[in-house]
Order: C-alpha cells, then structure tokens, then sequence
C-alpha cells in the first residue's frame, strides 16, 4: 500500500542504503515533511508503484547529496546518473513529478516508449543495444530473463533497450535498421555520436550471443 511509501531516510546511511537497493530509486529532499511540495510528491509515489520513494529532511543528507530543498532526485544505477526536479513552485503538481520520473527512470533493460524515449537521449551511454522482439511471443519471458544477464555485465558501457515489435510507434525503428517482422527476433547496435551500427537476427536470444555481439562491435 502507499502506507510505507516514501520511505523516510533519516540518516546518511539510510539513504545510501536506499538507493544502492534499487535499478532507479527516487528521493524527495524536502525542508518541511508536511510542506505542499512534500504531499505532492506522496502524491506521485503513491501513482508509481514499483519504483522506491524516500523522503529525507535531514540537513546531513541533503548536503550530503549537494542538493537543494525542495528537489526531487532520481538516481539510476545503469548509467551512474542523477536527474534533479526543482518542486518549489506550485506548477509542479503530482503529474509533473510522474512524468518527470517516467522520462527519466532507465533501467537495466529500458522499454522504449515514447516516454523514456526522452531518458534514452539523454543518457550518458552513447551505445545502446537494442532487442526487437514480439513481446507476445510465448518465449518472451526466458528471451528477457537472458537479455537482462546479458544487461548485467555490460553496466555502465551499454544501455539495452527492449523494442516490442507489435507496437506501430515502433516500427520505424525496426525499418531504420533495415529489418522485417520474419526477420524477428533481431539485435541492432546503435552507437548515437557517429552512427555506426551492427545487426544480428537471431532464432533464440542467449547471453554468449549478445555478449559476442557487443564484445566485436566494440572493439
């Protein structure tokens, strides 16, 4: 329930506790805990589920973490990056708050919409690796479990990004990279800076293949 969401960060220990716990973890840092900009953030924590929320107003955490009152932080542990939301003003409502977290939450594996098609451009990994897959397809859940491992050792280097091939808004995506649906499941690599990429069809998705895939174009 939202009753133990956010979770209140005491300590400095707590905190880093609670983000090191998470693929994405958000924490509002707030002077007041009964402030306008604090219930609107419970507000936003309590629309998102399965992402962790933390609130602290302790002085020590704050400038332990260089931010502000009254900012709204997400921390992401597949690129090693923050995003910071100033709530200080009344215009930054509960909807806001999501949609800022929604933009901005990459994970290990990042579905790409066009919402978290914005957090994908702006993250630091200039190489993302991409699985254009049915995510229909009955095999769907070992093909994910296998990507994500794969995701695992890759941290830091490479964004994966998951593209189900069903939706419409995706199938400029798989045609950029030259693809049909019968050639499906299929890896593409997209370095952004020059452009540079590779594509691999695959019959089954596994981690020796995706690693290999990575391990050549990057060298």
């Amino acid at each position: 329930g939202t009753s133990d969401k956010p979770v209140l960060l005491n300590d400095i220990a707590d905190a880093e506790a609670f983000i090191s716990g998470a693929e994405v973890a958000v924490v509002g840092f707030f002077q007041e805990p009964e402030s306008p900009a604090a219930s609107r953030f419970r507000l936003a924590a309590g629309r998102i589920p399965e992402v962790p929320f933390g609130i602290s107003t302790g002085p020590a955490v704050l400038s332990h973490y260089g931010v502000a009152a009254n900012t709204v932080r997400l921390f992401r542990r597949v690129d090693n990056d923050r995003r910071d939301l100033d709530v200080n003003s009344k215009d930054v409502d509960a909807e806001k708050m999501t949609r800022f977290i929604r933009m901005n939450e990459l994970r290990l594996v990042t579905e790409y919409n066009p919402v978290t098609a914005i957090g994908v451009m702006q993250s630091s990994l200039q190489l993302h690796l991409l699985l254009i897959t049915d995510k229909m397809s009955p095999k769907h859940p070992k093909r994910m479990r296998r990507y994500r491992a794969a995701a695992e050792l890759f941290k830091g280097k490479i964004l994966f990004i998951l593209i189900d091939s069903n939706l419409k808004s995706n199938e400029r995506i798989a045609s950029f990279f030259k693809l049909k649906k019968s050639q499906l499941p299929a890896l593409a690599i997209f370095h952004s800076p020059d452009e540079e990429q590779d594509v691999l069809t695959l019959d089954e998705v596994s981690v020796e293949r995706i690693q290999d895939f990575c391990n050549h174009f990057l060298q």
